[in-house]
């Protein structure tokens, strides 16, 4: 008896000690998950700031490099088209093919001046700058649709808000690569993007009605990735499919607040 009472303290000494040992191996793994899952955090927002500065820096490349086209080599060939129609008139009175030979030179001029134009447009958008993303996205619609083999309606809700430089500019370049896509291999005759901002999301809603997306798609093309790209630098989601009724649909949310908070 007296050494069962002797055994019976240390029993419960130990019990104790056991149940600390359990509750602090519970904690050591509790802050061990959390310290994990800060670092999954800190890395992820280390590699969407690299995203974003990337696609900041190619973004000021283009602009530099419109810019660039615009004001010098614009300015050349518009110089070079203004002797050419003085040398014309100078020209027009005189025998041989002089004049044939000058339409020739004047003609290569104007293309190259508006294969400039088209150029410095594409790399910036002046519209997208000046007035916003819906009146640039109406522009583009007005020129495909003047071409009269694909429609193209552009939607915004009345609220629709003026985006900050990166969004309207993200969401921009996804739609011009979907409806390059659509009109390059979906043989489609219609193209709806619907765009709208919901509780501080913007939604870019984009479909067709041609042969949608083929049953081997993987996603691993580059524009396919370069638009997951925009979309992950910009805080947001990009989801793709085939609509039920038929055609390509993309639905792309951008939340403000997280973009605004850089």
């Amino acid at each position: 008896m007296n050494i069962l009472a002797m055994l019976l303290p240390l029993a419960g000494l130990v019990f104790i000690i056991a149940i600390g040992v359990v509750l602090l191996n519970q904690q050591f793994q509790k802050n061990l998950y959390r310290q994990q899952l800060e670092q999954e955090e800190l890395k992820n927002a280390h590699q969407r700031e690299l995203l974003i500065s990337s696609i900041r820096v190619q973004e000021e490349e283009r602009k530099r490099i419109a810019q660039d086209l615009h004001d010098e080599l614009g300015a050349t060939l518009s110089i070079a088209r203004m002797h050419l129609v003085q040398l014309q008139k100078k020209s027009g009175d005189e025998p041989g093919n002089s004049s044939a030979t000058l339409d020739n030179i004047k003609s290569l001029v104007e293309y190259a001046m508006a294969n400039m134009r088209r150029i410095s447009h594409e790399l910036m958008p002046p519209q997208l700058e000046a007035f916003g993303l819906v009146e640039a996205l109406d522009a583009v619609a007005l020129q495909v649709n003047n071409a009269g083999e694909i429609h193209i309606d552009v939607n915004a809700t009345p609220d629709f808000p003026d985006l900050d430089w990166l969004v309207k500019l993200g969401l921009y370049r996804i739609n011009m690569e979907l409806i390059n896509n659509t009109i390059k291999h979906a043989g489609a005759g219609n193209i709806i993007i619907d765009l709208a901002c919901e509780a501080g999301i913007v939604i870019s809603d984009y479909r067709d009605n041609g042969k949608g997306l083929p049953e081997n798609f993987t996603g691993k093309g580059l524009g396919y990735k370069g638009m997951e790209g925009r979309v992950a630098s910009l805080g947001g989601s990009l989801e793709t499919g085939n609509n039920p009724e038929g055609g390509f649909f993309a639905r792309i949310k951008i939340p403000l607040q997280i973009h605004s908070e850089q």
